[in-house]
């Protein structure tokens, strides 16, 4: 993890959270009840170190999160002010319940606040044609600034998310 980046704009919550998948159903707890603004970025971080656990950040892109938000987050764990690391793997985004389904690259970057789409393995961008298989479950990164969706190419010339949506525990079955 990087180091904090301090911002009006955004919280970061640690509930003690072990993984991803419980960090996304807590960011999908937090926008029901507390009816986050639809432009709002909700991500979670990977901490390191003594405790390694997910903490989660809400931001928005260019306005202070309403004042009354910070003291309905302490409900879900510790608030703390501004982002852990200039990363973060979005699950709240603008336009994130839209990708649903298959659509075209270009359909999912005009319908949403990811910016680019990059194919695993290869150094070009995908023709904005290509067909993307969401598994309803699209992860984008935070990088430079942007967010940016890995996919790895699927049968049928189609594109998916790098990320599953029910990935199998590690050691699952040993």
């Amino acid at each position: 993890m990087g180091p904090a980046v301090v911002t009006p704009y955004a919280l970061t919550v640690d509930a003690g959270t072990g993984d991803l998948p419980d960090a996304d159903h807590l960011l999908h707890r937090m926008a029901a009840g507390l009816a986050l603004p639809e432009d709002v970025f909700g991500c979670t971080h990977l901490v390191r170190g003594g405790r390694p656990r997910v903490v989660v950040s809400l931001s928005l892109p260019s306005r202070p999160l309403p004042e009354t938000l910070r003291e309905r987050l302490a409900g879900y764990g510790t608030v703390s002010p501004g982002l852990p690391d200039a990363g973060g793997r979005a699950v709240l985004y603008p336009g994130a319940f839209a990708l649903t389904g298959t659509m075209t690259v270009a359909e999912l970057l005009a319908g949403s606040a990811i910016a680019r789409v990059r194919v695993l393995g290869t150094p070009e961008p995908p023709d904005p044609r290509t067909r993307v298989v969401t598994r309803d479950h699209v992860r984008p990164q935070w990088q430079r600034d942007e967010l940016v969706l890995a996919a790895t190419p699927a049968p049928g010339g189609t594109l998916v998310p790098f990320e599953v949506p029910d990935p199998t525990p590690c050691c699952a079955g040993h």
